[in-house]
């Protein structure tokens, strides 16, 4: 499939915005959240996936998080089919069960960007990790 098919196919998948009356995950499809979902939702879709934690993905630019896919690159795809600019997209894994600080880890391959000076998974530049967990707390409440 080219490229240009493959971006659209995840544009039309992945469009819809995540309204917290409404539960999409449970097929696994990736949902934006732009606002507020409960820690006990998020508890609940680690449950269903990979058991103790969801894979992230943070756009530090529109305050947006994606979140339900295999793959932090299949979040990433959504957010860049939605707008996003990919030097704003920082993958994060979600522990909902882990206390304080400790329920986010930065650690994903999409966070390797020598060219943004990230040489690492992690995310390397601690004003953008501090901006990550302000978002995410924003948005998991």
């Amino acid at each position: 499939m080219p490229v240009n098919r493959l971006v659209a196919h995840w544009v039309v998948r992945c469009s819809a915005v995540y309204n917290p009356r409404v539960t999409e995950s449970e097929s696994g499809e990736i949902i934006i959240i732009s606002e507020p979902i409960s820690l006990e939702r998020i508890a609940e879709m680690a449950a269903a996936t990979f058991g103790d934690m969801v894979k992230g993905v943070v756009d530090i630019k529109l305050r947006l998080l994606a979140i339900g896919g295999g793959l932090h690159s299949d979040e990433e795809a959504a957010l860049i089919g939605r707008g996003s600019a990919q030097q704003d997209l920082w993958g994060i894994n979600i522990y909902p069960e882990r206390p304080g600080r400790d329920w986010i880890e930065f650690d994903s391959m999409i966070n390797v960007r020598p060219r943004q000076g990230n040489r690492s998974r992690g995310v390397d530049d601690a004003a953008t990790r501090q901006l990550i967990t302000e978002i995410v707390a924003a948005l998991i409440q």
